[in-house]
């Protein structure tokens, strides 16, 4: 590149030393401003890095994975939005991996970090098996994981607390008069299936409803499987008032079929999903919700995955993300009416707990 940009004429335009520019392009801790200035730039300047070469040298690849389940849902996408500048920021690309929750894929995109083709990786698996923990202890690149794993785990975890979000959905619900509230949820297998299904039975007996297993549904993820489900549901328990939704796209999939089924929403069927994604301000009515804090958990993922990729040495941490409630039109009966203040609606309130 003898007729083109080099360290020097980059080191020259950032205004750092050759060194500071050498250590940024070839992946060493380098201080997160002068990492921005140097690949400013060098965009600027046109430098192109040999990739091959700089792999090979440091052995980083300025790489970083990010595997999901399903790259379409909300959630996820609200996550993506906030690792990706994060890690940008420091000079690192992101890969991604859509694994459709299946637990072989998973463990293939960890046993490939032995292949060094990404420095980290940040994985929020809906399943958390024997398999995922062997990989986990073996392996020898830093990995995040956002999702609940079981105590002792020796990895850098950042959780939703959708115990209490369920809680504070069903008070809500209990609140407006509500007392055949149905839950209709995802897989039990999976680790949000299975704590939200658990959080409902707690909710409602701590309140003095019983527990009818007539009341609860279990469908999938996804918006068609949502309303499969609900469908099952009413034809079995017409006489349902509320439905709590194990996350928003199951709620909308339910907000579909009581449509069809001419249930006024909220007057004859109230309905609270999760995740409270850029869909649930969106629907009609607009879609109370429970929000789990899926942004503020993709960026906390990435900083701490940053940290590791620095050469920082420290015990793991875990980083417990707080729900809240946003109450909107599906369950405020007033605000559901055309004309009504439903639009931008939303009453927030901030309460915690431990996963």
């Amino acid at each position: 590149m003898a007729d083109g940009p080099t360290i020097n004429t980059i080191a020259e335009r950032a205004g750092v030393s050759i060194a500071s520019v050498s250590r940024v392009l070839n992946g060493l801790p380098t201080r997160q401003e002068t990492v921005r200035k140097v690949m400013a730039a060098a965009d600027e300047l046109g430098y192109v890095r040999n990739a091959v070469a700089r792999s090979l040298k440091s052995r980083r690849t300025h790489q970083v994975a990010f595997a999901m389940a399903d790259v379409g849902n909300p959630a996820y996408l609200a996550m993506l939005r906030q690792i990706q500048p994060v890690l940008k920021a420091a000079g690192y690309r992101l890969v991604l991996h859509s694994t459709d929750a299946v637990v072989a894929d998973e463990i293939d995109v960890l046993h490939s970090l032995g292949e060094r083709y990404v420095d980290g990786l940040i994985m929020s698996p809906l399943r958390v098996t024997e398999a995922h923990l062997e990989m986990l202890a073996a392996a020898r690149t830093p990995v995040v994981i956002i999702g609940q794993v079981p105590e002792g785990t020796r990895v850098d975890n950042v959780r939703a607390d959708s115990r209490t979000g369920v809680r504070l959905a069903i008070d809500h619900l209990y609140a407006l008069g509500r007392r055949r509230i149905a839950m209709v949820n995802g897989p039990l297998d999976t680790v949000p299936g299975a704590a939200r299904g658990a959080a409902y039975r707690e909710a409602l007996l701590d309140l003095g409803l019983s527990y009818d297993e007539n009341l609860v549904q279990i469908g999938d993820f996804y918006r068609a499987e949502g309303g499969r489900a609900v469908a099952e549901l009413l034809a079995r328990v017409p006489d349902v008032d509320a439905l709590m939704c194990a996350n928003d796209l199951i709620a909308l999939g339910a907000l579909d079929v009581l449509r069809a089924a001419g249930r006024r929403v909220p007057e004859d069927v109230a309905v609270v999903g999760m995740d409270d994604t850029d869909l649930a301000a969106a629907s009609w009515p607009s879609l109370t919700s429970v929000s789990l804090g899926s942004a503020e958990r993709g960026k906390a993922a990435a900083e701490l995955l940053l940290e590791r990729l620095r050469g920082g040495d420290r015990e793991p941490r875990l980083i417990t993300v707080p729900p809240e409630l946003v109450i909107r039109a599906s369950t405020a009966g007033e605000l559901s009416k055309p004309g009504g203040p439903a639009a931008g609606y939303e009453h927030r309130t901030d309460e915690g707990g431990k996963a």
